[in-house]
């Protein structure tokens, strides 16, 4: 399990549309979700010009503006082509188990504590490595566009995705 935790000067109505919202996702993320949002629902990816879908990637959990978690995208050839992930790469993810994401959002005064969850990762495996490094830039760019408009760094690179 990888646990990352971030305070974030906003409210978490703004940082629940940054995380739900395609205006905001393709802006940090590259990434936009295409979903109604509700718990059983079918959750396709829109990464980098390719469309990522599939009968388990679903939406877990969504309780604005305090809660949201789906499961982990799927790993297809289109999709490591878009983001720069050679073969070898995306053939160890897709041969592990779906894992899942979840986020929960905290007021705490004038900042949000926001938590980040990812869970049912593969013992030792290849996302868990990558998810360490990539789950605190994306905090890290959304943090930036929420509270200053802007990013940092433009967008994340393709070991977060």
């Amino acid at each position: 399990m990888f646990v990352y935790t971030s305070y974030v000067r906003t409210t978490p109505e703004r940082l629940f549309a940054a995380l739900t919202e395609p205006a905001f996702t393709r802006r940090y993320w590259q990434s936009e979700f295409a979903t109604d949002w509700t718990p059983g629902a079918p959750m396709t990816w829109h990464v980098n010009g390719v469309t990522v879908a599939h009968p388990e990637q679903v939406v877990l959990g969504y309780d604005p503006p305090r809660r949201l978690a789906y499961t982990w995208h799927t790993f297809t050839p289109e999709w490591a082509a878009a983001v720069g992930v050679d073969e070898e790469v995306r053939a160890r993810l897709a041969g592990g188990r779906r894992s899942r994401v979840s986020f929960e959002l905290e007021p705490e005064g004038p900042v949000v504590k926001l938590t980040v969850v990812h869970d049912d990762l593969e013992p030792d495996g290849l996302l868990g490595t990558m998810i360490s490094d990539g789950w605190p830039r994306i905090v890290a760019d959304v943090k930036t566009l929420v509270e200053t408009g802007g990013l940092g760094a433009e967008g994340v690179e393709a070991s977060v995705h």
